[in-house]
C-alpha cells in the first residue's frame, strides 16, 4: 500500500478541480480594522484591506474587549484548567451563559469551544434522546448541523431551502406521534437571505415539533439587542433551541446553545462534545462578556455595518457586477467558477492589496463559486469605491459577464 500516493492523489484533485485552498498569512492591526498586514509573497509585511472577515462588527478590536481580556488574564491566567466538571468551571462561564440565556430570553444557556462543536454535539445529543426521532433539515444548513444530524443516527428528512410547502409535506408525511426536530438557520451566510420563522413556527406548532435555530451569522447583528433574526421578529419565545457562535460579530472564539433548562441540562449532562472537552479559557470568555454586554446597550455598530453593506451593494449592482440577492449584511458576487473566483481574489490582493477568499465547493454547489465580502461599520466609502473599481477592472481584463 503506497500511502503517499493516495495521499498526493487526494490532493492532486482538489488542484485539478480548482480548489485547493490557500490560507493567508496575515496580521490584524489593532485599532485600525479593516486593515492588515500581508506576509505571503512579499519582502516583509504588506498593507491590506480585509473584506471577508466574520467578524462583523470588529468586536475583536473594541476596547472594552481587549480591557477585559488583558484583566482576566493578569487575574486568573491563561487556561481554564480543564473541563467544565474538572477544574474547568469558572465564573466568567457562569456570567456568561447567564448573558446568553438573557440575550435569547431563555431559562439558561450552555457554551462550546466553537460554533460547530455547538451544532454537532447539541443535534447529535438531542435525536438520540429523542427515541425515534426525525429531524428535518433546511438544504442548505451549515456543515456542522449536517453532521450533528448524520452523528445522531437519527432518520433525516431534508426540505429545499426555505420551501415551507416542501417542509409541510415531509412532516405530514411522518406518525403524528413520533418526535420531530426541525433544524434550520436564520441567516444563510453564503446567500445572504433570511428564514421566514414565524411560518416555520406555526408549522412546528402543527405537528408538535421541536425548532432549533442556528444563528451564528445573526447574533449581534440583529434585533434590539444583538439576539439575532429571531430576536429582530419578536419570535425567539417559539423556538426551542437558538444556537450562535461568540467568533462572529461577537469578535472572539466559542458557540453556545439557549434553551429551557431541562434541555440546557440534557445537553449538559449526555454530550461527548461537552463533557470531554477542555472548556474556553477565562480570557476569551472575559472577552466575549465584555462584547456581549456592550453590542445589548449598543446598536451604533450594527447600524453603521448595514449601512455599509447597503452602499457596498448598491455600489457593485451600478457598476454590473454579478452582486447576488441578500436582504442581509452578506454581500456575494456569484463567478460561477473555482479557477477565476482564486484568480480575482489573487488580482486583488496581488495588485490592489484587497483581501477576499473565494468560495468554493462543498461550502457551496459547483457551478456557484463566489466571493463574499463582508463590508464593517469601519471599512469606509473610498475603501468601497476602490474595491468596485478594482472589481470592475479585474472582471473587464478576464472578460467575465457582467450582470445582465
Amino acid at each position: 500500500m503506497n500511502y503517499d500516493q493516495i495521499f498526493d492523489a487526494a490532493i492532486g484533485r482538489l488542484h485539478s478541480e480548482g480548489r485547493y485552498r490557500v490560507f493567508i498569512d496575515i496580521l490584524r492591526n489593532k485599532g485600525s480594522y479593516p486593515n492588515a498586514r500581508c506576509f505571503a509573497g512579499h519582502n516583509g509585511p504588506k498593507d491590506i484591506t480585509v473584506w471577508c472577515s466574520n467578524d462583523y462588527l470588529a468586536m475583536g478590536q473594541h476596547p472594552k474587549v481587549i480591557a477585559a481580556m488583558e484583566e482576566a488574564l493578569h487575574d486568573v491566567g491563561a487556561g481554564s484548567g480543564g473541563t467544565r466538571n474538572i477544574g474547568g468551571n469558572t465564573h466568567y462561564h457562569v456570567d456568561l451563559e447567564a448573558e446568553l440565556a438573557d440575550l435569547h430570553g431563555k431559562d439558561g444557556a450552555l457554551l462550546f469551544t466553537s460554533g460547530y462543536v455547538s451544532n454537532d454535539a447539541t443535534l447529535s445529543t438531542l435525536a438520540k434522546v429523542l427515541p425515534g426521532c426525525i429531524i428535518f433539515s433546511d438544504e442548505l444548513n451549515h456543515a456542522s448541523m449536517i453532521a450533528g444530524i448524520r452523528n445522531s443516527g437519527a432518520e433525516k428528512r431534508v426540505w429545499r431551502h426555505n420551501d415551507l410547502a416542501h417542509l409541510e409535506e415531509l412532516l405530514a408525511a411522518e406518525d403524528p406521534d413520533v418526535p420531530k426536530l426541525i433544524a434550520f438557520e436564520s441567516v444563510y451566510s453564503m446567500e445572504g437571505d433570511v428564514a421566514p420563522i414565524h411560518a416555520i413556527c406555526d408549522l412546528s406548532d402543527k405537528y408538535n415539533a421541536l425548532t432549533y435555530i442556528d444563528e451564528v451569522h445573526a447574533v449581534g447583528m440583529y434585533g434590539p439587542r444583538g439576539g439575532g433574526i429571531a430576536d429582530r421578529d419578536e419570535a425567539a419565545h417559539r423556538i426551542d433551541i437558538i444556537e450562535g457562535t461568540l467568533g462572529k460579530a461577537f469578535g472572539v472564539m466559542g458557540g453556545y446553545i439557549a434553551a429551557d433548562r431541562k434541555i440546557i441540562d440534557v445537553i449538559r449532562s449526555y454530550a461527548p462534545g461537552f463533557i470531554f472537552t477542555t472548556s474556553l479559557a477565562p480570557v476569551l470568555v472575559a472577552g466575549v462578556l465584555a462584547s456581549v454586554r456592550h453590542l445589548k446597550a449598543s446598536s451604533v455598530e450594527r447600524e453603521a455595518q448595514q449601512a455599509n453593506a447597503a452602499l457596498l451593494k448598491a455600489l457593485l449592482r451600478d457598476a454590473g457586477l454579478p452582486v447576488m440577492a441578500s436582504t442581509t449584511h452578506i454581500v456575494p458576487l456569484m463567478v460561477g467558477d473555482p479557477v477565476k473566483a482564486k484568480t480575482i481574489a489573487d488580482i486583488l490582493l496581488a495588485e490592489y492589496g484587497i483581501y477576499v477568499q473565494p468560495i468554493n465547493y462543498p461550502t457551496v454547489p459547483r457551478g456557484t463559486e463566489r466571493l463574499r465580502f463582508t463590508p464593517g461599520p469601519a471599512h469606509t466609502e473610498p475603501m468601497m469605491h476602490d474595491l468596485t473599481t478594482a472589481l470592475t477592472e479585474i472582471w473587464q481584463r478576464l472578460d467575465l459577464a457582467l450582470a445582465a
